[in-house]
């Protein structure tokens, strides 16, 4: 995409959560678990909103929206409640549709590919699994970098571990933090509606097409220059 001449783009990179497996609502409720056990009340769809920041933006948001001011060491008390209500929910997520598969035609048409995600390691790791993601794929955690997103490092990170330019990637996430941060990475963002946030507002977060879940977006793969293996 950096020349008028390419015919794929020279990598993807992947949100998980939303993008890839169906985990965005598991999330919602275990942060209303951990906000309930401090206490603290917020409606679903205001925690809705946010998921897809980092956690740390996550709560600050949050006690924006409520008025609560929490210490640095509730908020860290509030994130590992979300951490381990979510453990909860681990074994009932599933792939969305299509995610394993597009995994695999990108993998079978030479193209790179790895997962960026806010999740920390030890909750992203399950869900890989069920993704068969291959041990040598280069993915990224919220603990491996300074800021997660709206910023722009998960994306940049993994497209310097595929070696690649952020600006030859195509990120595909499905809110509007990982269409910013896709901007900001200079990299060409693609949405998803499994996340629960409308074609609208993904549009208007600049998204150059959205498609409704992974498999939608692999019978439309061609669009974003894919060609399969018999170059059609």
């Amino acid at each position: 995409m950096s020349d008028g001449t390419a015919t794929r783009p020279a990598a993807f990179v992947f949100d998980l959560d939303g993008t890839l497996v169906d985990s965005v609502y598991q999330h919602v409720i275990a942060w209303q678990q951990a906000l309930n056990e401090m206490g603290i009340g917020l409606a679903i769809w205001r925690i809705h909103r946010r998921i897809g920041m980092s956690g740390g933006l996550l709560v600050q948001a949050m006690m924006r929206e409520t008025g609560v001011r929490l210490t640095p060491k509730e908020a860290d008390e509030l994130q590992n409640a979300h951490h381990r209500h979510f453990e909860g929910w681990t074994n009932a997520i599933r792939p969305l549709p299509g995610a394993a598969e597009l995994l695999r035609t990108l993998t079978d048409c030479g193209v790179p590919w790895t997962i960026a995600t806010s999740a920390r390691r030890d909750d992203a790791a399950p869900m890989f699994a069920r993704l068969a993601v291959p041990h040598d794929v280069p993915t990224v955690t919220r603990e491996e970098v300074s800021r997660a997103k709206p910023d722009p490092d998960l994306f940049l990170e993994g497209a310097a571990r595929l070696g690649i330019p952020a600006r030859d990637c195509v990120v595909v996430g499905d809110s509007v933090w990982d269409l910013l941060a896709a901007r900001r990475a200079e990299a060409l963002g693609v949405g998803l509606l499994s996340g629960g946030y409308g074609q609208d507002e993904l549009e208007r977060a600049q998204a150059f097409r959205v498609y409704a879940d992974p498999l939608d977006l692999l019978g439309h793969i061609d669009e974003l220059g894919v060609r399969d293996t018999h170059g059609a």
